[in-house]
């Protein structure tokens, strides 16, 4: 199968070619697209070399699928010349979640509604998908009335800029010994302030409500890829000096009651989940221990006691892989499979 990767040679562009080999993905033929300074470079892949190619030589090549992770405006304008070739486009960035004509696919949750018509979809947001898929089982035997959602996002959902960064002003740090790094030319700002020691309340714009547009898509996403525009959510979203994956505080009040036990089985036992929740050992999601897993990780499972029917719950996923690259590649698998292509 004809497979091009679109940004190969960013940070989920790389993953996603990670992602590929590791899970025996039939690519008989590999199309590696970034931007026009990187053409003419070469990739590697499965013990192979591959030239960067312009995006117009990808288009008339005709792959069978285009994995998509480029930004927005780079979506906007190319990935509807892909499908007009006959490619089925899965795009990583924000261009199409919310465009009514365009299904927003989380495998575990709603991949039922695909069709072979479908020649763009789009990957939802990283710090949505780990939420909705410890989410969606719950909502079908409890059904969720509202989620009040805080996060703590690695700098990986940045960028390579970002990374540069934290590790810049590490290094600094210990060099100078101060606590604030002003900043040099030794590396990027990706960040306004400084990150390391750090927690930014803002992740991408503020918009007209005082909320972040990464806030605003948690809350319009999970509306959209569960099928159910009842339920509130709420979001702040706030960026952290770590790597390993994003972090979730999650409160998520039902309309039926539960039961704790009955709950916990319940999340063990629905794909793409694993339960780490044992107190007395001190055993809990951690980045540290979710990075470089496809895995979402549920925990600190617990009621809260100030209202009835509401539970309290951390998650935490590996941004790049399940919150990117791997969901990205689980969505081409459902089409082979399925035979919508």
């Amino acid at each position: 199968m004809k497979i091009a990767v679109v940004g190969a040679t960013g940070l989920v562009g790389t993953k996603m070619l990670e992602i590929l080999a590791e899970r025996d993905f039939p690519v008989s033929e590999l199309l590696v697209v970034a931007s026009e300074r990187s053409t003419g470079k070469e990739i590697k892949f499965n013990g192979h070399s591959y030239k960067v190619l312009r995006m117009q030589d990808a288009i008339n090549a005709k792959p069978v699928i285009a994995l998509f992770s480029a930004g927005g405006s780079t979506s906007l304008e190319w990935a509807p010349a892909f499908a007009r070739a006959g490619t089925t486009v899965i795009d990583n960035s924000s261009a199409w979640r919310m465009d009514k004509k365009k299904p927003l696919i989380v495998p575990e949750v709603n991949a039922d509604v695909l069709t072979r018509d479908y020649k763009i979809i789009a990957n939802p947001n990283c710090s949505t998908i780990q939420m909705v898929v410890a989410l969606n089982p719950l909502h079908k035997k409890y059904k969720i009335k509202r989620i009040v959602v805080s996060t703590y996002q690695s700098v990986t959902g940045t960028g390579k800029k970002a990374v540069d960064q934290l590790n810049g002003e590490r290094k600094l740090r210990e060099e100078k010994g101060e606590k604030e790094i002003k900043g040099t030319a030794d590396y990027p700002m990706a960040y306004k302030y400084q990150i390391d020691l750090n927690a930014i309340p803002q992740i991408d714009i503020f918009m007209e409500n005082g909320y972040t547009k990464e806030e605003m898509k948690m809350v319009n996403e999970t509306k959209k890829i569960m099928r159910d525009d009842s339920i509130g959510v709420t979001a702040t979203t706030v960026r952290i000096p770590v790597m390993g994956g994003h972090s979730e505080s999650v409160n998520v009040e039902f309309e039926n009651d539960f039961e704790i036990e009955e709950l916990k089985k319940l999340l063990a036992n629905s794909p793409g989940i694993v339960v780490q929740d044992d107190p007395a050992q001190q055993i809990y999601p951690m980045p540290l221990w979710a990075q470089e897993k496809d895995d979402v990780f549920v925990g600190r499972l617990r009621r809260d006691e100030t209202q009835p029917n509401t539970l309290n719950m951390w998650i935490v996923s590996d941004n790049l892989r399940k919150g990117a690259a791997t969901n990205a590649v689980q969505i081409a698998e459902y089409l082979v499979e399925h035979k919508l292509l």
